[in-house]
Parts: C-alpha cells; structure tokens; sequence
C-alpha cells in the first residue's frame, strides 16, 4: 500500500505540470477562443532560456540567420534567470497573438489550430538548431527532502508543485471572478462583439491573457525540468495530457482543470506501478492512452469536447470552394501527361536530386490522403502520419517474417491502415472540427507511445528493415547499383498517378459529392438524405488507405524504419506541408510533396543555399504565414464564375439516399463562388463554422441526433 501511496504522490509533480498548462490553455480560450496546441513548444523554449541564462548567462531570442544571444551577467542567480525566462516567455506570446492570433479572430477555428501547429514546428526547429536535440537535465529547484507520509518516503517537491498549481488555479480564479480584468475576460469569452459595443478594448484584454498564459506555462516548464527531461521533441507534447484536463474543464473552469491534471498525473504514475507489479500488463504506452480516454469520455458525456463560442458575422463568410469536378478524359490526360514529365525528370536528375524528386513522390501519396480527409470531407486528422506507420512496420513483418511477397505484402498493409483509420472514424464520428483534431492528436501520441515504441514492433534501436519489392526477379527497390535506383522512382511515380487519378474522379463520384455537401452543411446534408456519419467514417477509410500507400512507399525508400520515421511530429510536419501547398486539390499535394522532408524542394534550397537543415523552421513559418495572408494554400487558384440564368440544383434525394446528380455549373453567393451545391445550402443562422480554410465552405455544428 506504501508503495502506491508514494506513486501518488510522485504523479502529483506531473500532474502539476498539466495543470499549469491547462490554465493557459483555459486562459487563452477564454479570451481569443483560440485552442493553442503551441502552448507546450512555449513552456519548451522558455525552459531552455533559463537553462542557457544558469549556464552561461545568455538570453537566446528565436531568431535564425542573426546574431541570436546575447551575454547578460557573468554570475546569473536563480531568480534573475527565473524572471527573466518569464518575461521574454510573455513577450513571445504577445508577439505571438499579435501575429498570428488576432488576424486569424474572424477565421474559422481550425485556421488558428493549423496556425499553432506552424507555430509549434517552428519553435522546435529553432530550438534544435540553438540547443541541439539531447536530453538536458536541470538542477533542481524545489526542496528535495525526503517525507515521510503514512509509511511512505515521498519527494517533497512533488508536494510543493502540486500546492504551486493549486494556488495558481485559485489566484486566476480569483482574478477572474472578482476584478474588473477578470469580469472583461469572461464576458469576452461569452460574447467578444457585445463587449466591444460597451467600450472594453477586447484585443487589450485578449493580449493580456495570452501574455499571463504564456508565463504561467514558461513556469511550469521550469518548475518540473529537473524531474523530466528537456527535449525539443517530447516537451511540446505535454500540451497533450494538458488539453484533457482543461477540457475536463470545458476550457472555462480553472479549478476543474487543477483537479483533472491531478488526477490525470496520479492515475498515470499508479499505471505505472501496476505495470511494475503486473507483468502482463507491462506494456509499453499504457500510460499515454489515459489522456485518450480521457477525451473520448468527455466527447461521449457532452457531445463535443470544446465548447461552442458566440462568433462575428465575418466569421461566417464563406471559404474559398473545392474546385469542380473534371471528366475522366481530361483527369486522364492530365495524369498520363504528369507521368511523362516525371518519367523524364527521374532520368534526368542524378545524386541528391533524384533522391530527393523519389522522397517527393512518396510524400504526396500521404498528402493525397489529406486532400480527401480534410479538402473533401472537412476532417482535421494531426494523426495520419501515424496511420501510415501502420503500414509501413506492418510490411517490414509481412515481408521480412512472414515471406509475403510483393505487391501482396503493401496491398496487406494498406488494407490494414485502411481499417485503422475506420476504426478512428468510428471513434471519432460524434466529433467534428476542433474536437477532432484534439482527439486525432491524443491518438497519434498514444500510437507512437504504444505501437513505434515498443521495441517488439519497431525493432528498437536496429530500426525495423524493409526488404526490396521485387516482381519477376525484378528488383524496384532505392539502394542497389546506381543509387538511387530509378526503378523505385517509376515505382512511386506509377502508385502516385493512379492515386492522382483516384482523388481527382472521387470529386465528382457519388461519394465524393455526398463527402462535399457534409462538409458544406450536415444538416442540409442530412435532410437531403445523406447518412452524415456513414459518410464520414468511410471518408477515413479511403484517406487512410491513401495514407497506407503513402507508407509503404516511404518504407521502401527508406529501406530501415525507426521510432521517428512516423511519429507525431512527422504527421505535423505533414500537415504543414499540405497547407502550405494546398489541400483541396490535387495539385495541392503535389505541391505539398516537393516539400516533404528530404524532398525535391528542400535538396535545391540545400545544395543552392544550404538552406535544407532549415526545412521545419521554414515549413512551420510558412504556415503561420499563409494561414493569416493565404489559407487556400500556394496552389489554390479561385475557379472562373460562368455567367448562368438562374442557379442549377445540386442533386435530389435518391432511393439509395445519396446525391444523384453532380452540379452542372457555379452561382454566385454572398461570399463568392461556391458549387451549386453549396450555394443551396447555406449554413444556419447563429451556427458557428467549423472547418479550415483549406477544406471550403463551412456549415453549422449539427446537434446530437440532427446528422442520421
């Protein structure tokens, strides 16, 4: 029982580390609505300031190319180093909202979670670019002294940390429930344009909170560095355990959010005790699965995870459309065109480029695969990256243990990935938008935890080694004689034609048009007969499948997979990409794969520029950029508006329950031009949007029971 005890007692350290972060989470929230899966990268980069400033008394500024330390004190104490970190850690976050943040105010809520992805890449690649990517260890800060607590020897920090996190919670409750500051805060948070009308200054009171929230994390950072590891990868993830603690809060109670980090930290450090006393239960990721369940039980109990907001009429404008369909000749001639020019370029290119142009080509089969999730169907996934890995280890076993040959062994794999991603559709078919996002990125570090962790899976250190694809003595695999081999690049390049081919018709096919009008309005989908959850639920199948694809490919390529071939960072790293480049249409993703890691892109900007170990931070800064100035992406070009008498009808309802005719044409709409369909089913009045500004029009957040 002793020994239980003081594993309760240990969790209560970590447990305070996710509270402190989930009341920045709860403060920026309330104040800009803005859900910041950057705040963890914060508290990543404040805690490596204070650890240069005990160092060797330096204040090292985010910045690549210029001068970035300067030399502050010979002999830094404690508290200067503290304060310090602070203050610059508040200074970041107002830069921070000023930015990126308050541009995005009147966009829909998914631009700024992409705009925070960005922002987080960004922020981890200066770090491993300023501080390397080691394990660093601080000295510690609090009390060590050993307690004795009904038999059990505990820590007393842990204990220190826990009231720390207790009286933050009530000092911000306070603050928020009994002064002025605190009374603008709130009514900002339950209605931001009513406030304006009454003189509050709401973009003050906004930029206050983020910077308060951006310190309390920075704190937090510190406070636990010496009990955990500094770490430019793992760090920022801790936002992961945070976010299910503040939204067992519902983002607006702090002393909920306290209570749920606690508790979430206690329940993983007994997790891990039981694992110490139960061998079979010894488990590699247990722990990392409780912030999942987490969030699927508050998903289950309310219906959505983060709480809906009163929003501006700007927010409500309409996004730029997905192109329309194109017939099958010219999506023909349009691909057989597009292999020719990649035919001539893998024979052209040599050495790096033609690595690079065969990485590309691999990367845009995973980037196809967000073109259907997110540009088809308006489905936030920051774990496809994940599911790919599925089928990528998956094949190194088939092929290696097994002896399954080529192309049986992908085909397996693909078709397994496939029903990963409609098992996490199923999972998450309840959710939409922001939910979504938040429960698909808790999977993706309870897969990378649990599954590329686990050293019987991935092979640990050794990696796990894919074996060529070979057909009739055939050998189309990269390494080999003439490295790289372009029998691996027409490989890729034939797999990505046919996955071009599929993604351009499946916008014009039944389901894709039935995937269109669910993420242009669910409830005018669901009257007109579309079975809205069905729908989205093989939307991830297919994207998965894509993804699959994608992942055997780059296992090929890679010849060995390790732990960080396919971890959360990669799917985010992904995600950027096809942000950057667009993800509503095909040549979105293309664009996209030119700047995978290792692409085409990238090799250029190294071998012209040596600008290549530079590709995160400038993939992160590019997505801050365009998601504020252009969220359709680079490759988005708005479609011409043909001049029609009167608006066609987008479909009717057939027996089978779907959408029995495509839109012939375009009309004009009070925000643009949008597909007929669209355009006859505006969302309803009051509803907030819900999508990215990449996945077209957004339509309202149908209630339990509304999509059948």
């Amino acid at each position: 029982m002793s020994t239980y005890l003081a594993a309760l007692v240990l969790g209560l350290g970590t447990g305070a580390v996710y509270a402190a972060l989930g009341l920045g989470l709860v403060l920026t929230y309330r104040a800009s609505g803005v859900v910041n899966v950057a705040h963890g990268a914060f508290a990543m980069y404040a805690t490596y300031q204070y650890a240069e400033l005990r160092d060797v008394g330096d204040v090292v500024f985010p910045v690549v190319g210029l001068p970035p330390r300067i030399h502050l004190t010979d002999h830094p104490t404690f508290l200067l180093a503290f304060l310090v970190s602070l203050a610059l850690a508040g200074l970041f976050g107002l830069i921070g909202y000023v930015l990126v943040f308050r541009p995005l105010r009147s966009a829909p809520p998914m631009s700024a979670v992409v705009a925070a992805v960005g922002l987080m890449l960004a922020l981890q690649a200066v770090a491993v670019t300023q501080f390397g990517s080691d394990n660093r260890f601080l000295d510690p800060i609090l009390p060590q002294k050993p307690l004795k607590v009904l038999g059990a020897t505990i820590p007393s920090d842990r204990l220190l940390l826990a009231a720390l996190a207790i009286v933050a919670g009530f000092a911000l409750w306070a603050v928020s429930r009994w002064t002025r500051f605190g009374l603008a805060t709130r009514a900002v948070a339950a209605d931001p344009d009513t406030v304006a009308l009454w003189g509050f200054r709401t973009e003050l009171v906004a930029a206050a909170n983020w910077v308060i929230a951006a310190m309390v994390a920075a704190a937090a950072g510190i406070l636990i560095a010496p009990i955990a590891a500094l770490n430019p990868q793992s760090y920022p993830l801790f936002v992961v355990p945070a976010l299910a603690a503040a939204l067992v809060g519902g983002l607006s109670s702090f002393g909920a959010t306290v209570a749920g980090a606690l508790a979430l930290g206690m329940a993983q450090s007994v997790l891990y005790q039981v694992q110490q006393d139960v061998s079979w239960l010894n488990q590699q990721g247990l722990r990392e699965l409780l912030p999942l369940l987490l969030l699927i039980g508050v998903a289950v109990s309310r219906g959505q995870l983060v709480p809906g907001r009163v929003t501006s009429a700007t927010a409500a404008t309409r996004l730029p459309p997905v192109g329309p369909s194109t017939g099958a000749a010219r999506v023909a001639a349009v691909t057989a065109a597009g292999v020719a020019v990649g035919v001539g370029a893998l024979f052209l290119l040599q050495g790096t480029y033609r690595l690079g142009l065969e990485r590309s080509l691999a990367g845009a089969v995973v980037c196809l695969s967000l073109v259907v999730l997110i540009g088809y169907a308006g489905q936030l996934s920051l774990a496809q990256m994940s599911i790919a890995g599925v089928a990528g280890f998956l094949l190194a076993r088939l092929q290696r243990s097994l002896h399954i040959p080529f192309p049986i062994a992908p085909l397996l794999a693909t078709a397994v990935a496939a029903g990963v991603g409609l098992l996490l559709g199923l999972v998450a078919r309840r959710v939409r938008g922001i939910d979504l996002a938040v429960i698909t990125l808790a999977a993706g570090v309870a897969i990378q935890e649990a599954v590329f962790a686990n050293p019987l899976v991935t092979g640990g250190l050794a990696g796990s080694k894919v074996p060529a694809p070979k057909v009739f003595g055939l050998n189309l695999g990269l390494n080999g004689p003439g490295f790289p081999r372009v029998q691996y690049g027409l490989l890729a390049l034939v797999v990505l034609a046919a996955c071009c081919y599929g993604v351009a018709r499946l916008r014009g096919s039944l389901f894709g048009r039935r995937m269109l009008a669910v993420r242009a309005n669910e409830r005018a989908a669901s009257a007109a007969g579309v079975d809205v959850r069905r729908t989205r639920v093989l939307a991830f199948g297919v994207s998965a499948g894509i993804a699959g694809l994608g992942g055997c490919l780059i296992g090929y390529g890679q010849g060995t997979l390790s732990f960080d071939s396919f971890g959360v960072s990669a799917s985010l790293f992904f995600l950027a990409v096809i942000a950057v480049g667009g993800v509503t249409t095909v040549s979105g993703a293309l664009c996209a794969g030119l700047l995978v890691p290792g692409g085409l892109a990238f090799t250029a900007l190294d071998d012209l520029a040596g600008l290549g170990k530079y590709q995160s931070l400038i993939c992160g800064v590019a997505v801050v950029v365009l998601a504020v100035l252009r969220p359709a992406g680079l490759a988005y070009r708005r479609p011409a508006v043909p001049v029609t008498v009167g608006a066609h009808r987008a479909g009717r309802a057939g027996r089978d329950g779907g959408l029995a005719r495509p839109a012939p044409g375009w009309v004009r709409t009070p925000g643009g031009a949008a597909p007929a369909a669209e355009a006859e089913s505006p969302p309803e009045q009051g509803s907030p949007p819900d999508g990215l500004p990449e996945s077209g029009v957004s339509g309202g957040t149908p209630k339990e029971g509304d999509a059948r």
